[in-house]
């Protein structure tokens, strides 16, 4: 008999550390209360992060580690999911914390961005897997709302914020990969105004369960005569099932599950191969009608930049709780004597947090989830400023957004990388007892490794920020970001406690902004193949910056609250917390912010310079 999984939640989450972020140093307090966000106000958020991260710990974690063994299965042409994931579905769409950021006019709750994103590392930290199927399904319909017809958004939309239905983003096929311009999946118009779809795509997540009545599907594909590239992509709404003029589910539109993926983690979601119009009769309509013929790319960024911004959150989230599982760990388990008895045999066993080491791990760990929710938190509150400025200020609207773009490559790649990074560190906190499935962290490791690689990777992320992002608005987006950290050194470098790690954010960002001015020499210069070599790096530099500066941003904060607690408050021990999360990441992480621009000023070709026989003789 086979031996059922224990079912326990693992999940942690500090929201002390998320309430600072909110009210003390991003004062959200200054947009709730008024339009957009006219009906929140601080006890509303406050009593949302404490109920979601319940949810989280009662409903979604103890899961987890189910669709981790379980996995997905293929049963009669369509996706099982693990044991108790519809459930989970049911009580998610419920509680509505999928839609709380959505404008009540469409179903929601319209509370902040800021508050939603923290709502999504509660989802994604408690179970990374699972919360890829609604959150596939929410930007699915952002982009039906923002670019489909009334008609479409009344439709698809609607059940698919209510949970009625799901949805999927399909880019991706065997030949092309990366290069989404060469899709050959194929849309040929019928009498009846609808477009008949044929072509696989691969790796789609989520792209068939058993937790709705429906999936929604948005295919890039190219219409017959379309252009080559990019330029001849439109984005089509292809129902899983036909949908009837009444809104119903009908029979089956044509589209199947050719193939499940063998994953090394997120083995709860199910990463499938989809075939189209197999026997003929697979129907699409394009997002907002014929006059959106080959408008599919700019329509899928947004359903991708959405998709970038949950990645990062997803690296974020399994990262945090794999340091508080860690954390916890090492307060508890009893190895070794203190090192000012290493000599004494006798001496008893310490808990290993008192190991010089194994706190200079916990640390490291704090200081990058710290300074990567920061980023993440500082993003959605320029979306934020961009939704109360849109249309009635123009050149603050302009300014945040331009914000939120330059910062959107920064949380999907340097969250996704270090998120792995810090899941790793937590496994060699543990010891041995890490790699054993006795412990959270190794499935954590396993999850997070798929956050750099899709959404585009994260060299797909540095391209764009140094291609695309750096330059726009004439480079003032770039301006107005090095000139905000230059505010902030200004007013921060003769800091008593904080100074001189200050100073060392001043040379970082100095270092920032030279190296920019170099790779537009280069791409002047016609040394554009140094770029793609370097862009990678120059991401880095730039994310170590932005995370440097939001966690000294937080410190002078929790230095400056510190004087008014009394002695005895846990609040004492948390603002000492995030000064030395600051210290730590000025004087560890961001000189080497420094040293990357002047390995990127050696300009070294040797991986271009090298044959390709060179690297091995097999």
């Amino acid at each position: 008999m086979t031996k059922p999984i224990q079912t326990i939640n693992r999940y942690k989450a500090d929201l002390r550390e998320f309430q600072f972020l909110l009210f003390e140093q991003f004062r959200v307090n200054e947009l709730l209360g008024h339009a957009p966000y006219e009906a929140w106000g601080e006890e509303e958020v406050k009593s949302s992060l404490t109920e979601c991260y319940r949810f989280a710990r009662e409903v979604l974690g103890p899961l987890n580690v189910v669709g981790d063994i379980q996995g997905c299965k293929l049963e009669n042409g369509g996706v099982v999911t693990p044991t108790g994931f519809k459930d989970a579905w049911k009580k998610l769409y419920e509680a509505g914390w999928k839609a709380i950021a959505v404008p009540a006019e469409q179903g929601g709750a319209g509370a902040p961005r800021c508050l939603q994103v923290l709502i999504e590392e509660f989802l994604s930290g408690a179970n990374a897997a699972f919360n890829m199927y609604p959150g596939l399904a929410y930007g699915a319909a952002e982009v039906i709302e923002q670019f489909g017809t009334s008609a479409q958004k009344k439709t698809f939309a609607e059940p698919m914020i209510s949970g009625a239905w799901g949805g999927t983003m399909c880019l991706t096929e065997s030949h092309a990969g990366t290069d989404v311009g060469s899709a050959k999946t194929t849309a040929s118009l019928n009498p009846d105004g609808s477009f008949s779809i044929r072509g696989t795509k691969i790796y789609i997540s989520g792209g068939d369960h058993d937790l709705a009545d429906n999936i929604i599907h948005l295919v890039l594909a190219r219409v017959d005569g379309a252009p080559a590239g990019t330029k001849g992509l439109t984005l089509f709404i292809v129902p899983k099932l036909s949908v009837n003029a009444d809104g119903s589910v009908g029979a089956s539109n044509d589209v199947s599950v050719g193939a499940l993926e063998h994953k090394m983690g997120i083995n709860g979601s199910a990463t499938c191969v989809l075939n189209f119009g197999d026997n003929g009769g697979c129907k699409g309509w394009p997002v907002g009608g014929d006059e959106k013929i080959n408008q599919g790319m700019a329509q899928m960024f947004k359903l991708m930049n959405t998709a970038r911004i949950s990645v990062g959150v997803q690296g974020l989230a399994v990262a945090s709780s794999a340091y508080l599982n860690a954390l916890d760990y090492a307060k508890d388990r009893k190895q070794g004597a203190s090192i000012t008895h290493w000599k004494d045999a006798t001496a008893p066993r310490v808990s290993i947090i008192e190991h010089a080491d194994v706190r200079r791990m916990l640390l490291q760990m704090k200081s990058m989830v710290e300074g990567l929710r920061a980023l993440a938190v500082k993003l959605s509150m320029h979306q934020d400023q961009v939704f109360v400025h849109e249309g009635k200020d123009d050149a603050k609207a302009a300014y945040h957004q331009g914000q939120v773009d330059l910062l959107v490559p920064l949380l999907k790649a340097y969250g996704s990388d270090q998120g792995f990074r810090v899941c790793e560190t937590a496994i060699q906190t543990y010891g041995g007892a890490g790699y054993t499935r006795d412990y959270p962290v190794e499935q954590y490791c396993r999850d997070a490794k798929i956050f750099s690689i899709y959404e585009g990777t994260n060299h797909i992320q540095a391209m764009d920020l140094v291609g695309r992002k750096l330059g726009q608005a004439g480079g003032a987006n770039l301006q107005a970001f090095l000139g905000d950290i230059a505010k902030f050194v200004a007013a921060n470098s003769a800091h008593a406690t904080l100074g001189a790690a200050v100073k060392k954010l001043a040379v970082a960002q100095e270092a920032v902004g030279a190296t920019a001015m170099r790779l537009l020499m280069w791409f002047q210069s016609g040394q554009v193949g140094l770029v793609p070599l370097s862009a990678n790096r120059f991401c880095e530099m730039m994310s170590e910056l932005t995370v440097g500066w939001q966690l000294l941003e937080g410190a002078v904060l929790a230095e400056k609250a510190k004087a008014s607690v009394p002695e005895a408050h846990p609040d004492l021990a948390f603002y000492a917390g995030k000064v030395a999360a600051a210290l730590y990441f000025a004087r560890n992480v961001l000189p080497g912010v420094e040293q990357k621009a002047q390995l990127l000023a050696d300009e070294d070709r040797s991986p271009l310079d090298i044959p390709d026989a060179g690297f091995a003789t097999v």
